[in-house]
C-alpha cells in the first residue's frame, strides 16, 4: 500500500466559526487571522494506493459554483485536484474509489464537475470509472438537510452521483471498504461523518477529517460553530484522543494550513499535541 497527499487548495473561514466560544486571542495563536478575521484553511485529500485499487478520500471544494459563492471562501494557492493527482502520475479515469467522509461541498464538491465541452454546462462525474462511497444515514440527512447545514450541501454535488448509478453506501455495521482500509463514524459535526482508519507501514493513520480540522483544535473546548452538536463533538474528540494518543495513531490533517500528520500524548493536562510531520517522513 502507498499513501500519496492531494492537495486541491486553501480557502478561508472565519475563525470565530471554526473555534467556537473560544477567544480569538486564544485560536489566534496557532491560526492567526486577517484584517476580515478570516483564517486560511487547507482541503487536503488522501489517495490510497492498494493493490488494483486507487482511492481518494475526499475531492475538494471543485469549480462549478459561481464568482459570488466563490467570493465568501477566498480560494487561493497554486494547488488543484487534477493537479495533484496527475503530479501523483495518475488521472481521473484511475480513480477506482472515491470515499466521502461526509458531504459538506468542501469536501466533496470535486467529484462532479461541468463538461468542459458543453456550452449548456452539463455536469458529468469527475472520476468517470469510480465508485462514490457514503453511507445511507449520512445521504438522507444530506438530501433532506436541516436548516443549520442547508447551506453547505449542494444539490448540484449530491443529486449526480445518484444519477450517474456510481453512488454506494457503505456498510455502518461492518465500517470497512476493504482489508487494512476501515473507518469509524462521528455525529457531531454531522450525522454518521465517516473517518478512515488506514494500516500503513505498522501504523494506523487515521484520516480526521472535521472531527478535528487542525492542531489548533486539539484542545477539548476548541470547537467549531459549524457542528450540529457541539457538546457531542466534544465528547468524541475526549474519546478519540485518548484512543489516539494510547495507540499512537497519526492523525492525517485534511484543513491544518501547515501540518499534514501529527501525534498527540498524554499529559496530566490532558491530550495534547505530540509531534507534527509530513506524511512522507512516516
Amino acid at each position: 500500500m502507498k499513501l500519496h497527499v492531494i492537495n486541491t487548495g486553501f480557502f478561508k473561514l472565519d475563525g470565530g466559526a471554526m473555534f467556537g466560544v473560544v477567544p480569538k486571542s486564544l485560536w489566534s495563536k496557532t491560526n492567526p487571522a486577517d484584517e476580515n478575521n478570516l483564517c486560511s484553511w487547507a482541503m487536503r485529500c488522501l489517495l490510497v494506493e492498494a493493490g488494483n485499487r486507487l482511492v481518494l478520500i475526499d475531492n475538494g471544494i471543485g469549480n462549478k459554483q459561481d464568482a459570488r459563492f466563490f467570493s465568501h471562501y477566498y480560494l487561493h494557492g497554486t494547488d488543484s485536484l487534477e493537479k495533484s493527482i496527475r503530479y501523483k502520475g495518475f488521472d481521473f479515469a484511475d480513480i477506482t474509489d472515491n470515499f466521502l467522509t461526509h458531504l459538506h461541498f468542501d469536501h466533496c464538491g470535486g467529484g462532479v464537475r461541468y463538461h468542459q465541452a458543453d456550452p449548456n454546462r452539463r455536469v458529468e462525474m469527475t472520476f468517470p470509472n469510480a465508485i462514490y462511497w457514503t453511507n445511507e444515514d449520512h445521504w438522507n440527512w444530506a438530501i433532506h438537510p436541516n436548516a443549520r447545514e442547508k447551506a453547505s450541501f449542494l444539490k448540484e454535488n449530491l443529486l449526480p452521483m445518484q444519477e450517474s448509478g456510481q453512488l454506494e453506501f457503505l456498510d455502518l455495521e461492518k465500517k470497512e471498504l476493504f482489508q487494512g482500509f476501515s473507518f469509524m463514524t462521528a455525529d457531531g459535526h454531522t450525522d454518521k461523518q465517516m473517518l478512515p482508519n488506514i494500516q500503513y507501514k505498522g501504523r494506523t493513520v487515521v484520516f480526521v477529517a472535521d472531527l478535528l480540522p487542525s492542531v489548533g483544535h486539539i484542545p477539548l473546548p476548541y470547537v467549531m460553530g459549524y457542528d450540529t452538536r457541539p457538546l457531542l463533538t466534544l465528547e468524541e474528540k475526549r474519546v478519540f484522543l485518548e484512543e489516539a494518543s494510547k495507540n499512537e495513531y497519526v492523525l492525517f490533517l485534511e484543513h491544518d494550513p501547515v501540518h499534514e500528520c501529527c501525534t498527540v500524548k498524554m499529559t496530566e493536562k490532558g491530550v495534547k499535541l505530540d509531534q507534527t510531520f509530513s506524511l512522507d517522513e512516516l
